[in-house]
């Protein structure tokens, strides 16, 4: 199993509407070989930035990368970026393959 992970530092302020176009977009993952699920995380607020985590859980690193290279990444992506001010520094992507 891998787990992919985006860290997201979200300008005060910003959270709802962040929340909310995650919410609303079409991520396509359900149609994708290896995709098992996904989790949108939120952390704590400080010093005026929130943490956010995008959690996708996969069959295997290989099922991910096939993703990240298919055209429903591509259509799940076209209209992704959060509005001017959202976001406080581009995010942090981690990948892990699970050991236990």
């Amino acid at each position: 199993m891998y787990i992919a992970m985006n860290r997201f530092r979200v300008n005060e302020g910003h959270e709802a509407d962040f929340e909310r176009q995650w919410r609303e977009r079409d991520s396509h993952l359900d149609s994708v070989p290896g995709f098992r699920e996904f989790h949108l995380l939120r952390g704590a607020t400080d010093e005026g930035v929130t943490l956010f985590a995008s959690h996708s859980v996969w069959d295997d690193e290989d099922a991910f990368v096939a993703w990240t290279r298919s055209e429903a990444f591509r259509a799940a992506h076209a209209n992704a970026r959060s509005p001017k001010g959202t976001l406080a520094g581009p995010p942090h992507f981690e990948g892990f393959e699970v050991v236990l």
